[in-house]
């Protein structure tokens, strides 16, 4: 038998969830620009470029999932 899980704590767990892709997403980029100036600037723009599209995949899970209110 499942269990069925309210609104809130379904919200609560996906912010626990979604917090690590917006950790990952900075690494990512935070380590792109380290490259940048370390090594090449383009291995550290492909870095760069993954946190980006990680944090567009955040962006598009949490419209997708949520509905925003104005």
């Amino acid at each position: 038998m499942k269990k069925r899980l309210s609104e809130q704590q379904e919200f609560e767990i996906m912010k626990l969830v979604l917090d690590k892709f917006l950790w990952l997403g900075f690494i990512l980029m935070a380590f792109g620009v380290y490259q940048m100036f370390a090594n090449s600037i383009s291995i550290g723009l492909i870095w760069f470029i993954g946190g980006v599209l990680l944090l567009i995949l955040f962006m598009i899970l949490i419209i997708k999932e949520y509905e925003i209110i104005r």
